[in-house]
């Protein structure tokens, strides 16, 4: 058990699947989850009304599917051929051309997005993917035509955000060696980053990886050793090829059986199609802001904040410089004459309008605009998203009801943790759940193994003096402080100290059984690494073909089959 934000007590246990929630073994629910925002909590346990002026319609469901597409039937024409090339392009193959069919004959689209990150990004894309398919075919079951579309945050300029991968290492058998000491320190994981330490900020869909690139692929090889996707990422990751090419053939090829659309926007193409957008963003600066400015206040009444701080000067837009191609945030500042700024440019409303029409595609929206402009692209009847981007969403409403008339729904992603057998025999070896990896020190899951190990009679010794010290401190304080407040409190004080004092005995006799049980520390080291990698879930840290290579041919569908929306938190998977 622990205490939410607002005192109250919340179960940490899991759910046991039994079935219930198919391929999902235990299903925690969010509260469980550190790290976790109280809107992303009441969003997904729709324990607030305060949220359904946020966001419409408030969660997941059924209610999404009918929605009937406004889409003007020459835009869809346009984005269907534009997509068409695109997808063959990435390696589209035939159940990817049959949705691109679909998609033209009226079919609706579930999206989801993620950058471009190396190697193809944390776990968390795949789920995303697994998400979005998933949520599109049961709609499609239901009679409602949808297919699914991943679309690449290319125009991101943030370089650092996407240029590395990170994997586990093997940890030494014998935990007395520096390897092992190392490995507990670091959390046994290896982090391939291609450095670019001269790349301008420009977008990072289209850098090409380099010389830089060949390194990394051997560090891989090591990795994973070789096999399918090893060669599959030896194929992609070339020194010719792009952060946008790379990852959405990667993509492309993981859930090919899936009919999977991948969408790049940044091109002229798509960003002329967006102009309308694009064009209120610049038209409307002031008033959109305003209405920012007033959400993220509403927001903060209500108890919770904003994602995306929105200041006096702030736009939703960004400008390629024509020349450098760098992306430079465009500020706005309103007033009799409207100016905007790019760096040490300044420009008129007009000129930016001009821009626009010339070259629509040096135009670039920020977070909060990006997926409105997305929904005018396509007949989007709900959108995948993880917590940060349902915080997004909270603030994005305005921009939706503003600029394009309605507001698209956005659905939880899958979230889990994926077990392999290692750490799975690990945990049932020593009666753990995940949770138990959720401490905040890697030296608390040690300790609780240490106390688990030692001899009956000493943690009885230590059970029973543990428990009649803190019931005599505490008849003890109660009646000092009965007598007079100060002597109570510092009475207080001074159990605190024992208590304190108690807590090393534990410690010390949990070291004594880890120093003749050194391979309980290894234990821990791998659990941590594999499970609860630098205090974070394993969906955020490890690199998604690392699962990948454990099961090349089943990942995809396994990560689809349990997106079924049956477990509300945080999940645990067999692999």
């Amino acid at each position: 058990m622990h205490r939410g934000d607002g005192g109250e007590v919340i179960a940490l246990e899991s759910t046991r699947g039994q079935g219930r929630f198919g391929l999902i073994e235990d299903c925690y629910p969010v509260p469980a989850i550190p790290h976790t925002s109280a809107l992303f909590r009441d969003y997904v346990s729709g324990a607030s009304s305060v949220l359904e002026s946020f966001y419409t319609p408030l969660r997941h469901g059924a209610t999404w599917m009918p929605q009937p597409s406004a889409m003007d039937a020459g835009t869809r024409a346009a984005v269907v051929e534009l997509l068409t090339a695109q997808n063959k392009n990435f390696g589209a193959g035939p159940e990817t051309q049959a949705n691109l069919e679909r998609l033209a004959a009226g079919a609706n689209a579930v999206v989801s997005g993620q950058q471009v990150g190396l190697f193809g990004g944390p776990l968390l894309t795949l789920l995303k993917a697994a998400t979005a398919i998933r949520c599109a075919e049961d709609a499609s079951r239901a009679g409602h035509p949808h297919v699914p579309i991943f679309w690449l945050a290319t125009e991101d300029h943030d370089l650092a955000e996407i240029n590395h991968a990170v994997f586990p290492e093997k940890i030494s058998t014998d935990a007395s060696t520096p390897s092992a000491q190392t490995a507990w320190k670091n959390d046994g994981l290896r982090t391939l980053r291609l450095e670019m330490p001269d790349a301008p900020a420009v977008p990072v869909g289209n850098l090409a990886f380099g010389a830089g690139i060949q390194p990394l692929l051997e560090e891989v090889q090591t990795l994973l050793g070789d096999g399918p996707v090893y060669s599959l990422l030896a194929s992609l990751y070339t020194p010719e090829a792009t952060y946008a090419e790379a990852f959405g053939k990667l993509l492309m090829h993981i859930f090919a059986r899936h009919g999977l659309i991948v969408i790049d926007a940044a091109s002229r193409g798509f960003h002329a199609l967006a102009r309308p957008v694009l064009r209120a963003a610049i038209e409307q600066a002031a008033r959109l802001r305003t209405a920012l400015m007033e959400r993220s206040k509403a927001l903060e009444a209500a108890g919770y904040h904003a994602q995306v701080l929105v200041a006096e000067e702030s736009s939703l837009l960004f400008l390629l410089d024509g020349k450098t191609g760098a992306r430079q945030a465009l500020k706005f500042t309103a007033g009799e004459t409207e100016t905007w700024t790019a760096g040490e440019i300044s420009y008129t409303t007009a000129e930016l309008l001009g821009i626009l029409d010339a070259a629509p595609e040096r135009i670039s929206p920020n977070a909060l605009l990006r997926p409105v402009m997305q929904d005018a692209l396509l007949p989007t009847s709900a959108y995948v998203g993880g917590p940060s981007e349902i915080a997004y969403f909270a603030q994005s409403q305005v921009l939706y009801e503003r600029i394009l008339g309605c507001v698209t729904p956005i659905l939880p992603r899958l979230s889990a943790t994926l077990i392999e057998r290692g750490p799975a025999r690990l945990l049932a070896k020593h009666g753990l759940q995940l949770t138990d990896m959720f401490a905040a020190e890697p030296e608390a899951l040690v300790q609780r193994l240490g106390a688990r190990y030692m001899p009956v009679e000493g943690k009885r010794k230590l059970a029973m003096t543990g428990e009649t010290l803190d019931k005599e401190l505490s008849m003890l304080t109660a009646w000092m402080t009965s007598m007079d407040a100060g002597l109570g409190r510092s009475a207080e004080t001074s159990a605190s100290k024992i208590q304190y004092q108690m807590n090393r005995l534990r410690q010390m006799a949990a070291n004594f059984v880890l120093e003749r049980e050194p391979t309980l520390r290894r234990h821990a080291a791998e659990l941590r690494q594999h499970l609860y990698p630098t205090g974070q879930l394993q969906e955020r840290v490890l690199a998604g073909v690392w699962f990948l290579h454990r099961a090349p041919e089943e990942l995809a569908q396994l990560l689809v089959q349990s997106a079924d929306g049956s477990c509300d938190g945080h999940g645990t998977i067999p692999l």
